[in-house]
């Protein structure tokens, strides 16, 4: 993660809460999940912003520790995935150095992150279809209870890459599709938040073709997740996000379908 400016970190007080922020239209939900290397910055403004729209979402790193910025390039902060809370990073970083950390936004982004969930996960780690039900006070955890996503959405494409290749090694033991989006951002707290609204809206279009789909298929039958009863709205996808990419032409993407 890049060193950002002050005045581009979100003040603490701007976070808003999720699952149920925002007015809820009801209807159906996608299930989202979003993928950045260290889990703290492009990918939690994402979660954030689908939490707080009433999106179902968990969200991941794919690097082998969590990385933040240092008091130099050579000195990062080095955390492991899984095992380090964001309160024990900010309480940590408020006491080595307070001004520094405020400085640079990483105080201010690790507090937004606390009040979404515990801490840094890894993808790899990941079990698929396997219950979350321990997660049940983070940020958009009604309907992740299953642990399973429709939607993938990764901020960098060695985190797309890191994704898809994971998917592939795993061999599709559930047998169900998953579109895997990458959104290219800068990390940066500035390019973060412009591409959390980004992603939202991706999530609003996709979502809005999902539950076209699901009332021609059939709601039980879409939402056991088939091949068979999804690929009219996996064909949409892709002119999905073409349309998405008109409006976002700043937020390189792309796209494959892949396999739990």
């Amino acid at each position: 993660m890049s060193q950002p400016d002050a005045a581009a970190a979100a003040p603490a007080s701007d976070v808003t809460v999720a699952n149920g922020s925002q007015p809820d239209a009801g209807g159906f939900k996608l299930k989202f999940c979003t993928v950045c290397a260290s889990n703290n910055n492009r990918s939690m403004e994402a979660h954030l912003r689908l939490a707080a729209a009433n999106f179902p979402v968990i969200s991941f790193g794919t690097g082998s520790l969590v990385r933040l910025p240092g008091a130099s390039m050579n000195t990062p902060n080095v955390y492991h995935f899984n095992k380090t809370s964001y309160d024990s990073m900010y309480k940590e970083l408020d006491a080595k150095d307070p001004r520094l950390y405020r400085a640079n936004g990483i105080l201010n982004m690790l507090d937004r992150n606390r009040n979404v969930k515990w801490g840094p996960e890894r993808w790899q780690d990941w079990q698929v279809g396997m219950p979350r039900l321990d997660h049940a006070k983070e940020r958009g955890f009604e309907g992740t209870e299953g642990g399973v996503a429709d939607i993938v959405i990764t901020c960098e494409e060695r985190c797309w890459d890191a994704v898809v290749d994971d998917l592939l090694s795993r061999g599709s033991p559930l047998n169900r599709p998953v579109h895997v989006i990458n959104v290219d951002i800068k990390d940066n707290h500035e390019e973060a938040l412009v591409g959390g609204r980004g992603i939202l809206d991706l999530a609003e279009s996709l979502n809005k073709a999902a539950a076209e789909e699901r009332d021609i298929r059939g709601a039980s039958s879409f939402d056991q997740g088939s091949a068979a009863s999804r690929s009219g709205f996996d064909e949409r996808v892709p002119d999905i996000i073409g349309e998405w990419q008109e409006r976002w032409p700043n937020l390189p993407a792309t796209w494959t379908l892949a396999w739990f």
